[in-house]
């Protein structure tokens, strides 16, 4: 039986090679975490539930690791701002 990526999310397995770095930026510019986040709930639930070919199981596995990365990316800005704040309000003193 052949693997349909249609029933997947489109991807097959080497999409992410072929993107390169580029597609990393692009992808992390066009998802907010919140989506990035809710599409990678929904791989995990596809892979767990199970009945899917070899070849859709590894485009799914490839889109997971993909969308941790831009959820990783966007917590790490967050962390990132919240460090930098907290360095300023300590620093400052309110200067008054």
């Amino acid at each position: 039986m052949a693997a349909k990526t249609d029933e997947t999310d489109g991807t097959t397995p080497g999409d992410a090679a072929r993107g390169g770095a580029a597609a990393d930026e692009s992808e992390r510019a066009a998802l907010g975490y919140e989506q990035a986040r809710d599409e990678l709930i929904d791989v995990v639930r596809r892979l767990e539930a199970g009945g899917t070919t070899l070849e859709e199981s590894l485009a799914l596995w490839e889109r997971g690791e993909e969308l941790a990365k831009v959820c990783r990316h966007w917590l790490e800005g967050a962390r990132a701002r919240l460090d930098a704040t907290l360095a300023a309000d300590a620093g400052g003193g309110g200067g008054e």
